[in-house]
């Protein structure tokens, strides 16, 4: 008698099983990123001399961690096993012995590369290169990797980045997986599960509100990037984040801007990524960029980022919800002039309709603090007063009494 044999045969997708690493960014990245300054004029001095600067300046105390280089970090080709390389005259080094130094700090290293065949720059892409590419960060210790979307041809956005998200997991180092593709394919609709922070517009420049065309492409100044999308605050949270890009603080911009900057970065839980030359930073800049009590509104556990609530007689209001039935509220001013502010709260019904949050101040009080200025400002039994002077603003915290 034949026995007969059953074979099960079963089939699993790489992806069922495939994720990003879990348990990073559970709050929006803070650091450093060379591109807004240095663009590809990038060396081993220079990021030893920022990382130095992390330490000295009290940024790795405020809470800045990563240390990310841009495009321009390697040579021009591969070597002869493909491998990606540092470019020799730049980082003598290498990358491993930078990361070491980095690493040493406390602070955490990161990269640049691209999904295309070349990157932004012209320098060697990782299209058909993912696995190799990511085992060689690995063995760099890489903690953050910034993945660009130049010359990409006819490539699938989100296909490309799990790609890249698969190739990282299986190198075995947890990386932060910053997807930069501009907002062009949508990526907060489907990246929750490949990246943890998805850039949601082109390249940012330093001024307040203008587009500074380049051909086939612009740059946007801060709140034309505020101003680009609708609709897209449900879809960041705890470990996946609406990325506003870089920061341009220190970078031309009057102070009163910069702390506008900075503000509206914190209300929107978009990573906070310096990109000035901390080497050679004012102490103004240094304050704005260290305020603690302003990185807690962008680092606040809920993770929910902000919305406008209102934009009426020269202010633009905004609200972010916090844990502990606490809220955040930031005042600015859009006049060429300074503005006297006179908000009466019980006019108002304030509240977040998306994450179902009410702020009810007609049967609660709540404590009013100037997060800028670091005061108390009494509470919403009284209505709220100010001068805020051009493109300035107020940024207070309400805690309820």
């Amino acid at each position: 008698m034949k026995k007969l044999v059953v074979v099960f045969v079963v089939f699993f997708s790489i992806n069922t099983f495939s994720q990003k690493f879990e348990g990073l960014a559970e709050t929006p990245p803070l650091g450093w990123n060379s591109w807004n300054t240095f663009a590809t004029d990038i060396n081993e001095e220079l990021v030893k001399g920022i990382a130095d600067k992390f330490i000295e300046l009290g940024l790795k105390d405020a809470g800045y961690e990563y240390i990310v280089l841009d495009d321009g970090w390697m040579a021009k080709e591969r070597d002869e096993n493909g491998n990606l390389i540092a470019d020799p005259i730049k980082f003598p080094s290498g990358m491993k012995a930078l990361a070491d130094y980095i690493h040493a700090k406390g602070l955490k290293f990161g990269l640049y590369n691209c999904a295309g065949s070349k990157t932004c720059a012209g320098y060697p892409g990782s299209r058909g290169f993912e696995y190799q590419d990511a085992r060689s960060y690995a063995s760099w210790d890489v903690d953050y990797l910034k993945y660009d979307w130049c010359n990409t041809e006819k490539l699938k956005a989100e296909g490309a980045y799990i790609t890249m998200r698969d190739a990282l997991k299986a190198a075995g180092r947890p990386v932060v997986f910053s997807i930069c593709e501009w907002g062009d394919n949508e990526p907060w609709k489907w990246a929750k599960d490949v990246g943890h922070a998805w850039r949601v517009t082109g390249d940012i420049i330093n001024c307040w509100d203008c587009e500074v065309g380049h051909g086939s492409w612009s740059s946007w100044g801060v709140w034309k990037i505020i101003n680009m999308r609708k609709n897209i605050r449900k879809y960041a949270g705890p470990g996946h984040w609406n990325d506003f890009d870089m920061m341009e603080v220190g970078n031309g911009m009057t102070d009163a801007e910069d702390r506008s900057h900075f503000a509206m970065w914190s209300m929107l839980s978009s990573p906070l990524i310096m990109g000035n030359d901390l080497r050679s930073a004012t102490k103004e800049t240094i304050k704005t960029l260290t305020n603690k009590e302003v990185i807690a509104i962008n680092q606040d556990k809920l993770g929910i980022q902000g919305f406008r609530f209102s934009n009426e007689d020269n202010f633009e209001i905004w609200l972010k919800p916090l844990e502990s039935n606490a809220w955040a509220m930031t005042f600015v001013n859009m006049s060429d002039e300074t503005q006297s502010l006179d908000f009466d709260w019980v006019k108002y019904n304030i509240g977040d309709d998306v994450n179902g949050k009410q702020m009810d101040v007609k049967n609660n009080t709540y404590k009013i603090r100037d997060l800028f200025n670091q005061k108390n400002l009494g509470n919403t039994s009284n209505k709220l007063n100010a001068e805020i002077g051009s493109h300035d603003v107020l940024m207070i915290k309400l805690s309820r009494l």
